[in-house]
């Protein structure tokens, strides 16, 4: 079976992205399109050894395809995801447009395969926040052993969650900030060279962001209702790759040696868990990697059945592009989509 795949958004850091994962893991491809807004028609994107001429989304031919890759933000997804949906491909989108949707699954492959039969409604599957995705991959195999009370979660989330503008912002005032130049911040609400912002998002009546927010009710969707999450979610000057600090409660006993062992054998899931010098993975070491990696195991003994780890993921890979393809691949293994042509 091979199917015809459209990626909109293809000029983006995702959409490229997404294209590179789509030739890494061999999808089984019999035509692709590059699609993106008229302003970028015949921009020109590489996929394995061929140059794909970007085509206006206004005027693209959905009906042609049997899978659509979205990352063109929400708005555009608002517009267009249930329009395409219709004429026959499986939307998976990668903004928040649609994951809170309760027509719209919400998946990631090593946690909740089994909802994407429920793409059916309409035909949209939600690719869920970075930052939860990475989490969830490793809370779910300790949430089967010993079932997770409650969680919280303090990240250290690239400029590249805020796509091209953002790594760009930090490229310029890092060099502004050696060549005494202007570092006024354009993207993100404080300087991000050389400094820290707790503030990811808009904030919420409550005091939260958004994003810890989402980190929150995705959480909920994908993994388990009754699990409490509470998140800190901060922007720090690193270009890509996610951290986290992540702190666990259990109802049932479950200590750092039992976890270090589940974690080995998860899908997904690299643990480097060494207690000296450099035993331990950083964000920097995880870009390009498709694992999520986890480190500094060790048993929280400030709550009942606690522990706690420190987690890194290439957010453009797993938290975003990786993640769509696999539910692709799920699409295609669980025999949910069935193409036009073979």
């Amino acid at each position: 079976m091979t199917y015809r795949v459209a990626v909109v958004g293809a000029t983006g850091a995702v959409g490229r992205e997404m294209l590179s994962t789509l030739e890494e893991v061999d999808f089984p491809i019999k035509d692709i399109y590059a699609v993106a807004s008229r302003k970028s028609l015949g921009v020109e994107v590489s996929f394995a050894n061929r140059t794909l001429r970007c085509e206006d989304l206004e005027q693209f031919d959905f009906s042609k395809v049997d899978i659509v890759l979205m990352s063109a933000g929400g708005d555009v997804s608002k517009a267009w995801s249930e329009k395409i949906g219709k004429q026959g491909p499986i939307v998976i989108d990668n903004s928040s447009a649609w994951r809170m949707d309760p027509d719209v699954p919400l998946i990631v492959p090593e946690v909740n395969p089994d909802a994407v039969w429920d793409c059916k409604k309409k035909n949209i599957i939600a690719n869920p926040n970075c930052s939860t995705i990475q989490m969830v991959v490793a809370l779910k195999p300790l949430h089967d052993a010993a079932r997770i009370k409650r969680v919280v979660v303090s990240t250290y989330q690239s400029v590249a969650g805020a796509g091209k503008a953002g790594m760009d912002e930090l490229w310029d005032q890092t060099k502004a900030v050696y060549g005494l130049g202007e570092t006024e911040p354009k993207k993100f609400t404080k300087p991000i060279a050389f400094n820290v912002i707790p503030h990811i998002d808009v904030f919420m009546d409550d005091g939260q962001t958004k994003e810890e927010w989402k980190m929150k009710v995705e959480t909920k969707k994908i993994l388990d209702p009754d699990i409490e999450v509470f998140a800190t979610c901060v922007r720090v000057p690193v270009f890509v790759g996610h951290s986290e600090s992540i702190n666990v409660e259990f109802e049932n006993p479950l200590d750092e040696a039992e976890a270090r062992e589940i974690l080995r054998e998860a899908p997904g899931i690299a643990v480097v868990d060494k207690r000296e010098n450099g035993g331990y993975v950083t964000p920097k070491e995880c870009v390009g990697e498709f694992d999520t990696f986890i480190s500094r195991l060790r048993n929280d003994p400030s709550v009942p059945n606690g522990l706690a780890f420190w987690c890194v993921s290439d957010n453009l890979r797993k938290g975003a592009a990786l993640n769509a393809v696999q539910i692709a691949q799920l699409l295609d293994e669980r025999g949910v989509i069935t193409p036009v042509t073979a």
